[in-house]
């Protein structure tokens, strides 16, 4: 899922492209990427674009009259801009939003179609769309450890948790977990002081740092390559491969559809944490220490 840094590149290239240019047609290809009812698609069209912002993992498009498109890309979707009348990817399409300059067509791989689209009239209503995170680059410490603290959550969770904390998700709650030395199963409730302050500055340093390299990566151009998985991250992504400070195999997690990766010796003493269903399967096979699997 595109989270802060990839979502902050996207808006900025929108808005580069998009500022006071008129939404002269919007075509919507999948029935049920429209979320909302009132007011109607037809409704943005001639509007000039006020804006473009980042709103927690969303992307807010300001058109005059208070009107806002609102685009949650979750897993599989993706934003890319071709020229006026280019044959549009074919099932992969959502929708197309036309312009004078270009056409934005949101698209979305697979088939689960988790992407969606709103379009909300006035502040309240796009608002009431925000979960309410707390923005991590403009927080200050007592701040981050208000809302780490204000629920007894493991620290991935926590993270994670988009009513907690504003466009943090699996891959850069793996990259600032190992940052910062610690466990991606510890407890809010736990952390000392030190481990406070290492968690806030390893939080701002991963996604400033992370948001810079995809500004460059793009340089003036629309972000094409965005992807959960990058070349250059610490853990995630990279099981069995060597953690770039100790050389020990990186670890994994898995639940469900999310899998967390973490390397042992560097955040959890060296042990292993159980994963629920090959720590089950494995019994007492199942290595408890990095040593023991090295």
């Amino acid at each position: 899922m595109p989270e802060l840094p990839d979502v902050t590149v996207y808006a900025e290239r929108l808005a580069d492209r998009l500022h006071g240019q008129a939404l002269e047609r919007v075509r919507l290809l999948n029935p049920f990427v429209l979320r909302s009812v009132a007011p109607p698609s037809a409704a943005a069209e001639g509007k000039k674009v006020a804006g473009v912002r980042r709103m927690g993992k969303r992307i807010v498009i300001a058109l005059e009259g208070g009107l806002y498109l609102v685009l949650h890309l979750m897993i599989a979707g993706r934003l890319r801009w071709v020229p006026r009348n280019a044959k549009l990817p074919g099932r992969i399409t959502l929708a197309a939003f036309e312009f004078p300059s270009g056409t934005l067509v949101f698209t979305e791989a697979g088939t689960k179609r988790r992407a969606s689209l709103h379009l909300v009239e006035g502040e309240a209503a796009l608002a009431a769309m925000n979960p309410g995170g707390l923005e991590i680059l403009d927080a200050s410490p007592e701040d981050f450890t208000e809302s780490l603290k204000a629920t007894r959550h493991t620290l991935k969770r926590a993270l994670t948790d988009p009513r907690l904390f504003s466009g943090i998700g699996n891959a850069y709650s793996d990259e600032i977990l190992h940052r910062a030395k610690l466990s991606p199963v510890a407890l809010t409730s736990s952390l000392s002081e030190g481990d406070l302050r290492r968690l806030y500055e390893a939080a701002r340093e991963t996604l400033a740092d992370w948001t810079s390299r995809l500004r460059q990566e793009a340089d003036d151009e629309f972000p094409e390559k965005v992807t959960a998985f990058r070349e250059g991250m610490a853990v995630h992504g990279r099981y069995r491969k060597p953690c770039p400070v100790c050389g020990s195999p990186v670890q994994r997690i898995v639940y469900a559809e999310n899998e967390t990766n973490y390397c042992a010796r560097c955040q959890t003493g060296g042990r292993i944490l159980a994963d629920r269903a090959l720590s089950r399967l494995l019994k007492k096979s199942w290595p408890r220490s990095i040593d023991e699997l090295e």
